[in-house]
């Protein structure tokens, strides 16, 4: 038993670390929305999750890249690298956005878009944080033995 909640615990601290770094690279979205030809970025929380715990190969499921709505027509580049390393060889790639509306300075941040995923990542993340503490509260009470 003590192994399936320390094994719950570790799976919301990876998801944890995740959304915090999500929040970063929507984060560099926003900050970025007026430099001329930068490229919105976002990775597959679920993919990377399930990487990050073992489950399965880190990667886009059938070519979906981005969290969200339905994936466009049209496959996402991707950039390899790691943006989290917490299992020795996981590596979450990352997607660039593929835009609804080109613009003439080739930015693709949709600032609504962005906000919208920016504020739903902070609520998961917030969420999160309580599943944790809720974990730890059940815990530190069975040990008590309240």
């Amino acid at each position: 038993m003590l192994d399936r909640m320390t094994a719950n615990l570790q799976l919301h601290a990876q998801a944890l670390e995740l959304r915090a770094e999500r929040h970063r690279v929507l984060s560099s979205n926003i900050a970025n929305a007026d430099t001329p030809g930068f490229q919105a970025r976002d990775f597959d929380f679920q993919a990377a999750l399930r990487a990050a715990s073992g489950r399965a190969a880190p990667g886009p499921a059938n070519g979906a890249a981005i969290e969200g709505p339905t994936p466009p027509a049209r496959p996402v580049p991707m950039v390899p690298g790691a943006l989290l390393a917490s299992r020795p060889g996981a590596q979450v790639p990352l997607a660039w956005r593929v835009p609804e509306q080109a613009s003439l300075d080739g930015n693709t941040v949709d600032l609504d878009r962005e906000r919208a995923n920016f504020a739903d990542n902070a609520l998961r993340y917030e969420a999160t944080l309580r599943f944790i503490n809720g974990g730890v509260r059940t815990l530190l009470s069975a040990i008590r033995g309240d």
